[in-house]
């Protein structure tokens, strides 16, 4: 599973599970390293960046996953293809 196929996978299950769901279309323009996905349900805030099988954090995607994780309330995720077969992703939205 790519990392795109992912996205596409995630953000259907969001949907069907009531979360508003944001992604930037094109981020060459956009902070270097911030979150693939934001994802609202209240009272839940979920900040998720996706990995292909292979993929790394980048040492931007460290910083901003790193300070997102100190705000109270606010949920990070790093999920990639495994996380979708085991069913965690799944979990964690519903």
């Amino acid at each position: 599973m790519k990392e795109r196929d992912l996205q596409m996978a995630v953000l259907q299950v969001a949907r069907l599970y009531g979360w508003l769901a944001y992604h930037t279309f094109d981020s060459r323009r956009s902070a270097p390293g911030f979150p693939d996905l934001v994802l609202v349900r209240p009272p839940r805030l979920v900040f998720a960046e996706l990995k292909g099988e292979h993929g790394q954090l980048s040492r931007h995607q460290v910083t901003w996953l790193s300070a997102l994780e100190q705000v109270p309330g606010v949920q990070v995720e790093t999920w990639a293809p495994r996380d979708w077969d085991l069913g965690t992703v799944v979990r964690e939205l519903q």
